[in-house]
């Protein structure tokens, strides 16, 4: 789809929301991709230049604020810095308040976090027969479409998020785990209908629902969009055919990943959730919320309050020893997944929230976005990365980083 002039828009019947996407935009603040010079626009508040694509449900708004400096390759010797990454998979705001809470949150301590956006978040259930699931029926989804308000207030902070510095992934569509229709049996192809109608959903809401006083979406999804996470951690082999074919850069899907440098998987890095310590346990738990609660209550959403401190104090702790391994060790980057949900209570959420709140805290962390840390990753020397993936889990460098990582000049890139 190409944009669209302001002279179209009254033809469009998109007038209205074209002043409040402006009014939205304008005011739009943030340091510059590329420099954080004093003297950038974007600092000063200046507008930004609101180009309409398609439908106008998206638009082209200028680079993304609020973005790190262009990063540089580590010097030799230098100690790698800690990177962590909160990922959030469906990110629709379902009136719990959820979404808002941890835009605040990485504000307050100056973080950036990708969301795995839902499709169908973005897609009235009225309209739900637009979508043709692979090997399922038409329209059907094993979540739940938004009601229409649900749906208002997740465009809200789908756009802050956006303005703030946060990275729009996807999550897909229909979420179908079990069964013949199991994204674990999907083709290529059949991945590459499901990401291409995921695209469409976010690129066309404004025609799906009829609302043209919505303000546009201030991206092109079509050049946002370079990572997801697959259902249930599921398909990620016939999915990175499909990924690499549309120019995706990484892909977050992979179950079970050790504590580890990343490396690339047909072109592509593979950032997976990983496997982290578990108080209480000789066994490791994956680096997401759900998994936490699979070992806690059974899969229990409900399960007796009188367990919830316990809980709580458990995973945070979980989040916390993954993060003191990788730190006092190997530097390897740490990814941990959650959803906007209040199992048991909400406790999963305050664990997040509380591990965030103490690794903001301690030196050399860098919270970001796949989108930011793949940035990084695609700026070091490939010997350096080489050299780092030789660490093991827990394995300090020997004679420390700046013997360790003194230049590598036979390495190869993985």
């Amino acid at each position: 789809m190409t944009g669209i002039s302001r002279r179209s828009v009254a033809r469009l019947g998109l007038g209205a929301g074209i002043g409040v996407a402006a009014a939205s935009l304008a005011a739009c603040g943030g340091q510059d991709e590329d420099n954080g010079s004093p003297g950038s626009p974007h600092q000063q508040g200046a507008p930004r230049v609101i180009r309409l694509i398609g439908d106008g449900s998206t638009a082209y708004t200028g680079r993304q604020p609020r973005q790190p400096a262009s990063p540089l390759p580590l010097e030799p010797g230098e100690t790698p810095p800690q990177f962590v990454v909160f990922s959030w998979d469906g990110a629709g705001e379902l009136g719990t308040g959820l979404f808002p809470r941890f835009l605040r949150l990485a504000r307050d301590h100056g973080a950036h976090m990708t969301f795995f956006l839902s499709g169908l978040y973005l897609l009235p259930e009225e309209k739900k027969r637009i979508y043709d699931p692979p090997n399922n029926p038409v329209g059907a989804s094993d979540i739940g479409y938004l009601t229409d308000g649900h749906l208002k207030t997740t465009l809200t902070y789908v756009r802050q998020a956006w303005l703030e510095g946060h990275e729009i992934g996807t999550h897909f569509n229909g979420h179908f785990c079990s069964g013949p229709g199991s994204v674990a049996n999907w083709t290529p192809a059949q991945w590459r209908s499901e990401i291409e109608q995921a695209r469409a959903f976010v690129k066309t809401w404004r025609t799906n629902t009829g609302w043209h006083d919505e303000p546009s979406l201030p991206f092109d999804y079509d050049k946002e969009l370079v990572g997801g996470r697959t259902p249930c951690l599921l398909g990620q082999a016939n999915l990175l055919p499909a990924a690499r074919e549309l120019g995706w850069r990484y892909d977050a899907s992979s179950p079970g990943g050790l504590q580890r440098w990343p490396r690339k998987r047909n072109g592509i890095w593979d950032l997976p959730l990983q496997s982290i310590p578990f108080p209480g346990h000789t066994f490791e738990v994956l680096s997401m919320d759900y998994n936490m609660l699979a070992n806690q209550s059974k899969n229990s959403t409900r399960a007796p309050s009188y367990n919830y401190p316990y809980w709580r104090a458990q995973a945070t702790q979980s989040y916390l020893a993954g993060f003191e391994r990788a730190y006092q060790t190997n530097r390897a980057p740490l990814f941990i997944g959650n959803h906007f949900e209040q199992w048991n209570g909400g406790i999963y959420m305050d664990a997040a929230e509380e591990a965030l709140k103490q690794i903001a805290a301690r030196k050399d962390v860098r919270l970001v976005s796949f989108r930011q840390f793949v940035d990084w990753l695609d700026a070091q020397d490939p010997a350096i990365l080489a050299k780092l993936r030789t660490l093991e889990v827990g394995q300090k460098p020997d004679g420390g980083w700046n013997e360790f990582l003194r230049p590598a000049r036979h390495a190869t890139a993985q």
